[in-house]
């Protein structure tokens, strides 16, 4: 039986060739995203995040609602309806850029679009997603706490009734857009005589009296990101605010894990850069008369990088495939999530040895992904708990409880 010929062609950052397993519409919409981050993204990340600022939020937003990448993945409301590969291809291609552009497509997108998308009224739907679709108003997802991280069971923002409206007290911490957002979707535990007590999601426009999200400064990692805390100090909301069907943690854990989706995708993207990067430099860079390619140690950890990229962004396009097709569990998420940012990391720890005393500057980019990626470690869920659930799918012991 006759084998086909492979190509002889050779793409370094693609050693084994996965670009082939993707149809032209998935190539055209990363390409998209890359051409969209390649001109208003690359040229400034250093300087915003140097600064620890992303002045042009905003005005970024309505660049990504113009080419469909805000709640890309939802149906409907102005939403673009594209598939899960087409969203995990996205963030890639933002992450490769920086984290924090990735967060804040994410925390629109797979947390406070999702959270309304799938759990709100026809009216929040009606009000909310289009203009958030469009980058016209930005979104934020108020869970964690300052006391509460992996265990939001134990949240202690309360919402109260009061004659037909909510008052909602309490404080949340490390909330990714918060001091830009246009609307807030805060989870918290009420004592409802008609409704029960539970955990709740509200929908809260951030002018209301009593909102207020301080923004949290002298980060090391995600500097180019907004990041906040959300006050709410007697917050008044109506009765049709809260989401009107979802109790308990069913609500925000599904919105995780449309945000941890993205995430193994997007760790991917920080880890192709840094790879990158370290390539170019083997190449370029001499010592003893020769290129430091040239080396047997560098090109060890060269191959390594690549092997460990490679078998990373397989295993999301495998988690993207099986999404589209029939949808994914929690611990296969987990999977991803915790394998390809724990890869990334070690992988922009490698590229840095390889340009040693440069690999800390701002002039590349290997320094930079690897602080963002430490908070990308822990958040949507910690490598202990990512790891706790996947041992409870395996013995069937929930040993974090």
């Amino acid at each position: 039986m006759a084998h086909p010929t492979p190509p002889k062609t050779i793409h370094p950052l693609d050693l084994a060739d996965i670009d082939d397993l993707l149809s032209d519409e998935e190539k055209a919409i990363r390409d998209t995203v890359r051409r969209v981050c390649a001109e208003h993204v690359d040229p400034h990340i250093g300087e915003w995040f140097e600064k620890g600022e992303l002045p042009v939020a905003r005005e970024l937003a309505r660049t990504l609602g113009e080419v469909g990448l805000l709640g890309m993945h939802l149906e409907g409301y102005g939403c673009a309806g594209m598939s899960a590969v087409d969203y995990g291809l996205a963030c890639l291609e933002l992450e490769a850029s920086d984290s924090g552009i990735r967060s804040l497509v994410s925390v629109q997108g797979s947390l406070a679009m999702f959270a309304i998308w799938r759990w709100g009224s026809e009216e929040h739907k009606q009000e909310w997603l289009p203009r958030m679709a469009a980058g016209e108003a930005i979104g934020c997802f108020g869970l964690t706490e300052p006391d509460h991280g992996s265990d939001p069971g134990s949240m202690r923002t309360r919402a109260r009734r009061d004659g037909d409206d909510w008052i909602l007290e309490g404080r949340k911490m490390w909330i990714t857009n918060g001091s830009i957002a246009d609307v807030a979707v805060v989870w918290a535990q009420t004592d409802d005589e008609e409704g029960g007590r539970g955990i709740r999601g509200f929908v809260v426009p951030t002018d209301t009296p009593g909102f207020s999200a301080p923004q949290i400064h002298h980060k090391a990692s995600l500097r180019a990101s907004v990041t906040s805390e959300l006050v709410l100090d007697g917050v008044r909301l109506p009765a049709d605010a809260v989401f009107p069907e979802v109790r308990g943690l069913k609500g925000p854990l599904s919105c995780l894990n449309e945000a941890r989706y993205g995430i193994l995708w997007g760790a991917m993207g920080a880890a192709r850069s840094a790879f990158s990067a370290a390539l170019t430099y083997s190449k370029e860079r001499e010592q003893f008369g020769e290129p430091i390619a040239r080396f047997q140690l560098t090109q060890s950890k060269l191959a390594h990088m690549s092997v460990e990229l490679t078998l990373g962004t397989m295993l999301a396009l495998h988690l993207g495939r099986r999404k589209d097709a029939v949808g994914l569990r929690p611990e296969q998420v987990s999977i991803g999530k915790l394998n390809n940012v724990d890869k990334a990391i070690e992988i922009c720890r490698t590229a840095r040895t390889i340009l040693g005393a440069n690999g800390i500057s701002h002039e590349f980019p290997i320094m930079r992904h690897a602080n963002n990626l430490e908070s990308v470690l822990t958040y949507e869920g910690t490598p202990e708990m990512h790891t706790l659930m996947i041992g409870n799918a395996l013995t069937g012991i929930p040993a974090y409880r």
